[in-house]
């Protein structure tokens, strides 16, 4: 008899950790959630911000088509993008593209003296740190959760429940990694 309260006892110990276990993921991976909800707020800015930054250039570089598609074209592709890889890709090559854009401002210093675009590349600088930041959160937040199914024993059935890995918001190459020069 005392032997069935021990062993009842341990499957009442071992369903409450699964439970627990369970409980924890989906902890995890809801803070996974609202941290990639987060970069997605940010990246939304960014985009909104972009065809007032390429309007506002255009009116002084008028002839520089060809880096106003690129730009837009970037724009789009972010805005198209699914998933964290094809977001990260997206970024990088917008990135690049913003980049092509302040290179165009440098060699019209009157465009540097509008105002609006320097509240734009204000506006835009922000947005970046806040993009930095919330790439920093989600990336802590994807390793926690990723360790979290990776470790005995929660990853014997973490993968039953459904709970994969997620994949890192990161940045392609060095030249990349570098912020988008924004200078008055």
């Amino acid at each position: 008899m005392q032997t069935g309260f021990f062993v009842l006892g341990i499957i009442v110990l071992l369903v409450l950790w699964v439970i627990a276990a369970y409980n924890g993921l989906v902890r995890n991976k809801t803070r996974v959630d609202e941290a990639w909800s987060d970069i997605d707020v940010q990246l939304k800015r960014r985009y909104d911000l972009i065809p007032n930054l390429v309007e506002t250039v255009k009116g002084y570089a008028a002839h520089e088509n060809e880096v106003f598609t690129h730009v837009m074209d970037a724009r789009a592709k972010a805005l198209g993008a699914q998933s964290v890889p094809e977001k990260a890709a997206a970024e990088n090559m917008m990135t690049g593209a913003l980049k092509s854009i302040f290179a165009l401002a440098e060699a019209y210093p009157q465009l540097r003296a509008v105002e609006s675009f320097t509240k734009l590349q204000e506006e835009l600088a922000d947005t970046e740190n806040k993009i930095q930041a919330a790439r920093r959160f989600y990336n802590g937040n994807a390793r926690d959760f990723n360790a979290q199914i990776a470790v005995f024993p929660t990853n014997l059935f973490a993968h039953m429940f459904g709970f994969t890995a997620r994949e890192y918001f990161e940045i392609a190459n060095a030249e990349e990694k570098e912020p988008v020069k924004v200078s008055f």
